[in-house]
């Protein structure tokens, strides 16, 4: 096992005039399940590759424990890889496909079958060991290509969106598995995904990328939070958060005028403009019943059983057309019911109010987190 460290690390492709990735600096501590996470072409499966030795690195340094690995061969970096397309040898059995990489680097066959016969036991795939992959299912599939990965004991786990080609509810089990097998192993593992849910569940920590720049690296809840900037304000949450553009007043803020107050010093504020963007999560509106707050026309109410949202739009002038307004996600009570086209007015706590300067997209305030 091993820590892994990016220092400035950088990949400009041949032809291009900016970086995929552009000086990452990011340490994964011994044993932790770091997931890289990020929209398409952000430069994370670039990282991973990176550090894989499948991608070339153009400037800075990648180490795994002490030993510098930028300019080693792949074989020489003791990591294993599983890929989004499993990446079986279709004419070999189970068995086979998994002791392959054994095979190639001269174990012999009785340490082979061995430890073969563990990582299937761990995986659950003990009855299989003599199937070929074509009888096999998505999920079962993957499960070989970890295993594959589990027999060769290697420092360093990467995996590049290994549930991708699964259906929704396999991801879910199969996700739990990952972390829980990753947790008994203790294999230091770098994870790449889109997905932020599946970031949030597994991680120990979440580094979220964004043209190849790091944004913060924090753990899950750490991300949700205390966002550094507008970006992972966005892109961390499901539903995401509400982000509505707003102008510094001396007490607080106005939304489409309407008073908001912000749990913001004058400290906090300087060197920022007056225009803001105040994010709220979806379950920390409170639905004011005296018509006091910020008014949000209902477009849909989406019941979930155990609770429910409710979407809509506020600042769109009166009798305009829907979608003209800025879009809100108000977390409700079930069966609480809220008539299309009807106005309902939210507030919310000031100290769960996030605040960002809109020009630059950065925090602002005390709430402003591990800032990475």
């Amino acid at each position: 096992m091993a820590t892994v460290t990016f220092q400035d690390a950088t990949r400009v492709y041949p032809g291009a005039t900016v970086p995929s990735v552009d000086k990452l600096n990011l340490e994964i501590g011994d044993g932790e399940f770091m997931v890289l996470v990020g929209p398409s072409g952000c430069g994370k499966s670039t990282s991973l590759r990176m550090l894989a030795g499948l991608e070339e690195v153009s400037e800075g340094d990648i180490f795994i424990g002490d030993k510098q690995v930028t300019n080693s061969a792949p074989k020489d970096r003791d990591i294993a890889m599983v890929f989004q397309n499993y990446a079986l040898y279709p004419h070999m059995t189970v068995a086979d496909n998994m002791g392959f990489a054994l095979k190639m680097a001269g174990v012999n066959k009785d340490e082979r079958d061995k430890r073969v016969r563990e990582a299937a036991e761990l995986l659950g795939l003990t009855e299989f060991l003599d199937r070929k992959p074509k009888a096999m299912s998505g999920g079962q599939r993957q499960r070989v290509a970890m295993g594959r990965a589990i027999v060769r004991s290697p420092q360093v786990f990467c995996m590049d969106e290994p549930l991708s080609n699964l259906d929704a509810k396999l991801r879910v089990s199969t996700r739990t598995q990952i972390a829980a097998l990753q947790q008994r192993l203790g294999v230091t593992t770098v994870y790449v995904t889109h997905d932020q849910v599946e970031a949030m569940t597994m991680g120990d920590r979440v580094c979220v990328l964004k043209d190849g720049l790091l944004q913060q690296v924090d753990t899950p809840l750490g991300l949700y939070d205390h966002p550094a900037n507008l970006f992972v304000a966005g892109f961390i949450g499901s539903p995401a958060m509400n982000l509505l553009p707003a102008k510094l007043t001396e007490r607080g803020a106005s939304v489409n005028g309407h008073d908001v107050d912000l749990a913001i010093t004058p400290e906090d504020r300087k060197g920022h403009g007056e225009d803001i963007t105040i994010g709220i999560r979806p379950e920390d509106f409170v639905v004011a019943d005296d018509g006091r707050g910020v008014p949000v026309q209902v477009t849909l109410v989406e019941e979930l059983g155990a609770d429910a949202y409710v979407y809509g739009e506020t600042g769109q002038p009166h009798g305009s057309e829907i979608g003209s307004g800025t879009p809100v996600v108000v977390r409700v009570e079930a069966r609480r019911h809220f008539q299309r086209g009807a106005t309902i007015h939210v507030t919310a706590d000031p100290k769960e109010i996030h605040v960002f300067d809109t020009t630059s997209g950065d925090r602002i305030g005390s709430r402003a987190g591990h800032h990475a």
